[in-house]
């Protein structure tokens, strides 16, 4: 992918008004992108991750990665600013009791441009509290040459609208 990001989407309702009906399994959503700066990586993983392959260039070059990469908890702090800006309800979030099957298959390095494709699997509503539902998705993040660097499955609670 040499040419700017185009997101795919197929969501009726903006974020800022989007409730758990317009949530529907089998949908795919793609939504991008981030740029990744090397200042960025070297300042996070100072801060949450500090190894030397994530904080030193010149050292990193001698890893088995070949040069500097992110941390891949600023990978997922990256995707969840994606995830925020673009797929959660903004209206109707309630957060999210976890996520599972965590991968990062390739690294994340300066210079890339992430992006997200994101598979709604299931949305329930509740029973016991029928004014929300749960949402399951499995959220894939690539780079601009369509590279997995990071894939999970999530379920977040999201109010409904009726």
């Amino acid at each position: 992918m040499d040419t700017p990001f185009t997101p795919k989407t197929t969501f009726n309702k903006p974020a800022s008004d989007r409730y758990f009906e317009d949530y529907i399994p089998g949908e795919v959503h793609e939504f991008g992108e981030i740029a990744v700066d090397e200042a960025d990586i070297i300042a996070f993983a100072r801060q949450y991750d500090p190894q030397y392959f994530h904080t030193d260039p010149a050292k990193a070059r001698d890893s088995l990665f070949g040069g500097l990469i992110a941390s891949g908890f600023h990978t997922g702090a990256m995707v969840m600013r994606l995830l925020v800006d673009h797929y959660l309800s903004a209206a109707a979030g309630m957060g999210s009791p976890g996520l599972d099957e965590l991968r990062w298959p390739n690294p994340v390095r300066a210079g890339d441009r992430l992006w997200i494709r994101i598979a709604t699997l299931d949305a329930k509503r509740s029973r016991s509290k029928p004014d929300r539902g749960v949402v399951s998705m499995l959220v894939e993040a690539f780079n601009q040459r369509e590279e997995m660097v990071m894939t999970f499955k999530a379920a977040v609670f999201v109010g409904c609208r009726q």
